[in-house]
């Protein structure tokens, strides 16, 4: 009974120790993936990643929501975080605008531009939601799941 108590409590030890040695400062993503991340993404009013928001946005709601509704501008554009989730993680900017809309309404949008997360990873992705309008609450609540 004693020798089973001690052999729990040395594999319990060997785990705890185990654990310490992997901790410790993490590398950044720039560092251990085969194509480099450089960490350099545009900002958040770059007109190229607000076209393609509208662009899909338009094209969503005609194709899944049947309906005529269209982003006709953005406005209060800023960043609310940059690399959140650490540097060990693929870059990300975090974006919030107000958008404005073919029905005059105004509405926010959230959005993250992904340092190679578009096509085959040859280019920025872009991921948004917009409030209100998640209908099948792919980023609920509130479009949170777009952020870090």
């Amino acid at each position: 009974m004693h020798s089973t108590r001690s052999a729990i409590l040395a594999t319990a030890l060997l785990a705890l120790c185990a654990g310490a040695a992997v901790a410790g400062p993490r590398e950044r993503a720039e560092d251990f993936f085969t194509l480099p991340y450089d960490g350099r993404m545009p900002p958040c009013d770059d007109g190229v990643s607000l076209y393609e928001i509208s662009q899909r946005f338009a094209t969503s709601e005609t194709f899944y929501a049947n309906s005529p509704l269209r982003i006709t501008g953005f406005n209060a554009i800023r960043e609310y975080a940059y690399r959140a989730n650490g540097a060990e993680f693929i870059p990300r900017r975090y974006c919030v605008a107000k958008a404005s809309f073919n029905d005059s309404s105004v509405r926010t949008i959230k959005y993250t531009i992904i340092e190679r997360g578009g096509l085959m990873s040859f280019n920025r992705g872009v991921e948004w939601c917009v409030e209100g309008l998640d209908r099948y609450r792919a980023y609920a609540p509130m479009c949170d799941g777009v952020g870090p």
